[in-house]
Protein backbone atom coordinates (compact mmCIF):
# COMPACT_ATOMS: atom_id res chain seq x y z
CA UNK A 1 0.00 0.00 0.00
CA UNK A 2 1.28 3.19 -1.05
CA UNK A 3 2.13 5.22 2.20
CA UNK A 4 1.47 8.77 0.57
CA UNK A 5 0.43 11.54 2.99
CA UNK A 6 -2.36 14.11 1.14
CA UNK A 7 -3.82 16.73 2.93
CA UNK A 8 -7.66 17.33 2.44
CA UNK A 9 -6.82 20.29 -0.03
CA UNK A 10 -4.56 17.34 -1.95
CA UNK A 11 -8.12 14.93 -1.67
CA UNK A 12 -10.14 17.91 -2.73
CA UNK A 13 -7.93 18.56 -5.49
CA UNK A 14 -7.87 15.08 -7.22
CA UNK A 15 -11.32 14.56 -6.36
CA UNK A 16 -12.04 17.22 -8.45
CA UNK A 17 -9.71 16.33 -10.82
CA UNK A 18 -11.42 13.14 -11.59
CA UNK A 19 -14.98 14.47 -11.36
CA UNK A 20 -14.01 16.90 -14.12
CA UNK A 21 -12.38 14.31 -16.57
CA UNK A 22 -15.73 12.38 -16.27
CA UNK A 23 -18.12 15.11 -16.89
CA UNK A 24 -15.79 16.02 -20.21
CA UNK A 25 -16.12 12.72 -21.43
CA UNK A 26 -20.03 12.45 -20.53
CA UNK A 27 -20.53 15.48 -22.39
CA UNK A 28 -18.71 14.22 -25.28
CA UNK A 29 -20.48 11.35 -25.31
CA UNK A 30 -23.79 13.03 -24.53
CA UNK A 31 -23.54 15.03 -27.83
CA UNK A 32 -22.28 11.33 -29.85
CA UNK A 33 -25.37 9.82 -28.28
CA UNK A 34 -27.68 12.92 -30.16
CA UNK A 35 -26.47 11.57 -33.85
CA UNK A 36 -27.61 7.70 -32.14
CA UNK A 37 -30.57 8.68 -30.57
CA UNK A 38 -32.61 8.59 -33.58
CA UNK A 39 -31.71 5.53 -34.73
CA UNK A 40 -32.30 3.68 -31.19
CA UNK A 41 -35.39 4.85 -30.82
CA UNK A 42 -37.10 3.61 -34.32
CA UNK A 43 -35.22 0.61 -33.62
CA UNK A 44 -37.05 0.04 -30.22
CA UNK A 45 -40.08 1.21 -32.09
CA UNK A 46 -40.15 -1.54 -34.71
CA UNK A 47 -39.11 -4.32 -32.12
CA UNK A 48 -42.08 -7.10 -31.60
CA UNK A 49 -43.45 -5.44 -28.46
CA UNK A 50 -43.46 -1.86 -30.08
CA UNK A 51 -44.32 -2.74 -33.39
CA UNK A 52 -48.20 -3.58 -32.95
CA UNK A 53 -48.54 -0.13 -31.29
CA UNK A 54 -48.96 3.10 -32.56
CA UNK A 55 -47.23 5.55 -30.80
CA UNK A 56 -48.52 9.26 -29.98
CA UNK A 57 -47.38 12.43 -28.91
CA UNK A 58 -50.02 14.04 -26.20
CA UNK A 59 -47.62 16.74 -26.03
CA UNK A 60 -45.89 18.92 -28.67
CA UNK A 61 -42.80 18.33 -26.96
CA UNK A 62 -42.73 14.64 -26.44
CA UNK A 63 -40.72 13.54 -29.26
CA UNK A 64 -37.66 15.73 -28.33
CA UNK A 65 -38.14 14.66 -24.38
CA UNK A 66 -37.54 11.55 -25.30
CA UNK A 67 -34.97 12.15 -27.55
CA UNK A 68 -33.46 13.98 -25.12
CA UNK A 69 -33.67 11.21 -22.70
CA UNK A 70 -32.01 8.98 -24.81
CA UNK A 71 -29.34 11.16 -25.95
CA UNK A 72 -28.41 11.18 -21.99
CA UNK A 73 -28.97 7.36 -21.10
CA UNK A 74 -26.52 6.91 -24.48
CA UNK A 75 -24.08 9.34 -22.75
CA UNK A 76 -24.30 7.74 -19.23
CA UNK A 77 -23.34 4.09 -20.76
CA UNK A 78 -20.85 5.12 -23.06
CA UNK A 79 -19.01 7.42 -20.29
CA UNK A 80 -19.77 4.44 -17.22
CA UNK A 81 -16.78 3.18 -17.73
CA UNK A 82 -14.38 6.33 -17.45
CA UNK A 83 -16.77 6.90 -14.29
CA UNK A 84 -15.79 3.74 -13.10
CA UNK A 85 -12.16 4.22 -13.74
CA UNK A 86 -11.76 7.10 -12.29
CA UNK A 87 -13.05 6.24 -8.94
CA UNK A 88 -10.76 3.04 -9.14
CA UNK A 89 -7.86 5.72 -9.49
CA UNK A 90 -8.72 7.96 -6.89
CA UNK A 91 -9.13 5.27 -4.19
CA UNK A 92 -6.60 2.77 -5.66
CA UNK A 93 -3.33 4.84 -3.62
CA UNK A 94 -5.25 3.37 -0.40
CA UNK A 95 -5.27 -0.56 -1.71
CA UNK A 96 -2.25 -3.08 -1.43
CA UNK A 97 -1.06 -3.60 -5.00
CA UNK A 98 -2.40 -6.70 -5.30
CA UNK A 99 -5.82 -5.23 -4.39
CA UNK A 100 -5.49 -2.66 -6.77
CA UNK A 101 -5.07 -4.66 -9.45
CA UNK A 102 -7.83 -7.03 -8.94
CA UNK A 103 -10.60 -4.02 -8.12
CA UNK A 104 -9.37 -2.50 -11.51
CA UNK A 105 -10.65 -6.29 -13.02
CA UNK A 106 -14.03 -5.05 -11.65
CA UNK A 107 -14.36 -2.27 -14.68
CA UNK A 108 -15.43 -4.83 -17.30
CA UNK A 109 -17.11 -7.64 -15.04
CA UNK A 110 -19.32 -4.34 -14.01
CA UNK A 111 -19.72 -3.08 -17.08
CA UNK A 112 -21.41 -6.99 -18.54
CA UNK A 113 -23.36 -7.44 -15.42
CA UNK A 114 -25.05 -3.89 -16.24
CA UNK A 115 -25.25 -4.90 -20.16
CA UNK A 116 -26.56 -8.43 -18.73
CA UNK A 117 -29.41 -6.83 -16.15
CA UNK A 118 -30.31 -4.46 -18.95
CA UNK A 119 -30.85 -7.55 -21.63
CA UNK A 120 -32.56 -9.77 -19.23
CA UNK A 121 -34.85 -6.94 -18.76
CA UNK A 122 -35.86 -6.07 -21.95
CA UNK A 123 -35.44 -9.16 -23.22
CA UNK A 124 -37.52 -11.43 -21.00
CA UNK A 125 -39.01 -9.12 -18.23
CA UNK A 126 -40.18 -6.60 -20.69
CA UNK A 127 -42.25 -8.49 -23.47
CA UNK A 128 -44.13 -10.21 -20.78
CA UNK A 129 -45.16 -6.95 -18.99
CA UNK A 130 -46.42 -5.27 -22.14
CA UNK A 131 -47.86 -8.42 -22.84
CA UNK A 132 -49.86 -8.47 -19.72
CA UNK A 133 -51.03 -5.14 -19.87
CA UNK A 134 -52.70 -5.89 -23.49
CA UNK A 135 -54.37 -8.66 -22.23
CA UNK A 136 -55.69 -6.54 -19.68
CA UNK A 137 -56.56 -4.01 -21.73
CA UNK A 138 -58.53 -6.45 -23.99
CA UNK A 139 -60.36 -8.24 -21.29
CA UNK A 140 -61.86 -5.09 -20.11
CA UNK A 141 -62.93 -4.29 -23.54
CA UNK A 142 -60.63 -0.88 -23.12
CA UNK A 143 -58.94 0.88 -26.17
CA UNK A 144 -55.70 1.70 -25.70
CA UNK A 145 -53.85 5.01 -26.86
CA UNK A 146 -50.29 4.41 -26.47
CA UNK A 147 -47.65 8.10 -25.77
CA UNK A 148 -44.35 7.79 -26.94
CA UNK A 149 -43.39 9.37 -23.47
CA UNK A 150 -45.49 6.94 -21.56
CA UNK A 151 -44.93 4.09 -23.56
CA UNK A 152 -40.61 4.88 -23.30
CA UNK A 153 -40.76 6.20 -19.67
CA UNK A 154 -41.95 2.48 -18.61
CA UNK A 155 -39.48 1.14 -20.78
CA UNK A 156 -36.60 3.17 -18.97
CA UNK A 157 -38.00 2.40 -15.61
CA UNK A 158 -38.09 -1.55 -15.93
CA UNK A 159 -34.75 -1.69 -17.58
CA UNK A 160 -32.78 0.56 -16.35
CA UNK A 161 -33.07 -0.22 -12.35
CA UNK A 162 -32.32 -4.07 -13.34
CA UNK A 163 -29.04 -3.06 -15.26
CA UNK A 164 -28.34 -1.07 -11.49
CA UNK A 165 -29.31 -3.61 -9.53
CA UNK A 166 -26.81 -6.40 -11.67
CA UNK A 167 -24.42 -4.48 -10.00
CA UNK A 168 -24.64 -5.86 -6.85
CA UNK A 169 -21.82 -8.77 -6.73
CA UNK A 170 -19.51 -6.32 -7.77
CA UNK A 171 -20.50 -3.67 -5.22
CA UNK A 172 -20.20 -6.25 -2.36
CA UNK A 173 -17.07 -7.08 -3.94
CA UNK A 174 -15.95 -4.00 -4.08
CA UNK A 175 -16.88 -2.95 -0.21
CA UNK A 176 -15.70 -6.12 1.15
CA UNK A 177 -12.19 -5.48 -0.72
CA UNK A 178 -11.94 -2.57 1.42
CA UNK A 179 -13.46 -3.62 4.42
CA UNK A 180 -16.27 -1.64 4.84
CA UNK A 181 -18.51 -4.86 4.80
CA UNK A 182 -17.84 -8.83 5.72
CA UNK A 183 -19.70 -12.10 4.50
CA UNK A 184 -20.90 -12.35 8.39
CA UNK A 185 -22.52 -8.95 7.94
CA UNK A 186 -24.23 -9.84 4.61
CA UNK A 187 -25.07 -13.05 5.86
CA UNK A 188 -26.70 -11.71 9.11
CA UNK A 189 -28.68 -9.41 7.45
CA UNK A 190 -29.98 -11.77 4.99
CA UNK A 191 -34.17 -11.54 5.85
CA UNK A 192 -34.02 -7.66 6.23
CA UNK A 193 -32.03 -7.62 2.36
CA UNK A 194 -34.53 -9.84 1.09
CA UNK A 195 -37.07 -7.63 1.96
CA UNK A 196 -36.08 -4.73 0.43
CA UNK A 197 -35.62 -6.41 -2.59
CA UNK A 198 -38.84 -7.43 -2.60
CA UNK A 199 -40.23 -4.04 -1.92
CA UNK A 200 -37.48 -2.52 -4.74
CA UNK A 201 -39.58 -5.57 -7.03
CA UNK A 202 -42.38 -4.21 -6.06
CA UNK A 203 -41.68 -0.43 -7.69
CA UNK A 204 -40.41 -1.84 -10.89
CA UNK A 205 -43.13 -4.45 -11.85
CA UNK A 206 -47.03 -4.11 -12.07
CA UNK A 207 -49.09 -5.54 -9.47
CA UNK A 208 -48.97 -9.48 -10.82
CA UNK A 209 -47.58 -12.18 -9.09
CA UNK A 210 -45.56 -13.71 -11.85
CA UNK A 211 -43.94 -10.45 -13.13
CA UNK A 212 -43.30 -10.00 -9.45
CA UNK A 213 -42.01 -13.65 -9.28
CA UNK A 214 -39.60 -12.92 -12.26
CA UNK A 215 -37.77 -9.98 -10.70
CA UNK A 216 -37.55 -11.26 -7.14
CA UNK A 217 -36.10 -14.35 -7.38
CA UNK A 218 -33.53 -13.53 -10.06
CA UNK A 219 -32.35 -10.54 -6.88
CA UNK A 220 -32.43 -13.70 -4.46
CA UNK A 221 -29.92 -15.60 -6.45
CA UNK A 222 -27.61 -12.39 -6.88
CA UNK A 223 -27.73 -11.61 -3.57
CA UNK A 224 -27.00 -14.60 -2.57
CA UNK A 225 -23.78 -14.75 -5.38
CA UNK A 226 -22.85 -11.89 -3.16
CA UNK A 227 -22.34 -13.47 -0.11
CA UNK A 228 -20.16 -16.12 -2.05
CA UNK A 229 -18.47 -13.99 -3.86
CA UNK A 230 -17.95 -11.89 -0.21
CA UNK A 231 -16.21 -14.84 1.59
CA UNK A 232 -14.00 -15.42 -1.38
CA UNK A 233 -12.42 -11.66 -1.45
CA UNK A 234 -12.54 -11.28 2.48
CA UNK A 235 -9.96 -14.36 2.93
CA UNK A 236 -8.16 -12.48 0.14
CA UNK A 237 -7.98 -9.56 1.23
CA UNK A 238 -6.96 -11.28 4.49
CA UNK A 239 -4.35 -12.97 2.87
CA UNK A 240 -3.08 -9.66 0.89
CA UNK A 241 -2.68 -8.17 4.52
CA UNK A 242 -1.12 -11.20 6.03
CA UNK A 243 1.44 -10.51 3.07
CA UNK A 244 1.71 -6.61 3.36
CA UNK A 245 2.35 -6.69 7.30
CA UNK A 246 5.27 -9.88 6.53
CA UNK A 247 6.67 -7.90 4.05
CA UNK A 248 7.24 -4.71 5.82
CA UNK A 249 8.12 -6.62 9.20
CA UNK A 250 11.09 -8.77 7.41
CA UNK A 251 13.61 -5.91 6.92
CA UNK A 252 13.70 -5.05 10.66
CA UNK A 253 14.12 -8.43 11.52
Amino acid sequence: MNEQEMSVYDHIGELRKRILIVVFFFFIATIGGFFLADRVIIYLQSADEASSLTMNAFKLTDPVKIYMQFAFVIGCVVSAPIALYQLWAFISPGLYDKERKVTLGYIPISIILFLTGISFAYFVLFPFVVEFMIRIADKLDVNQVIGINEYFSFLFQLTLPFGLLFQLPVVIMFLTRLGIVTPQFLSGIRKYAYFVLLVIAAFITPPELLSHLMVTIPLFILYEISIIISRISYRQMLKNRKEYEESVEMPSE
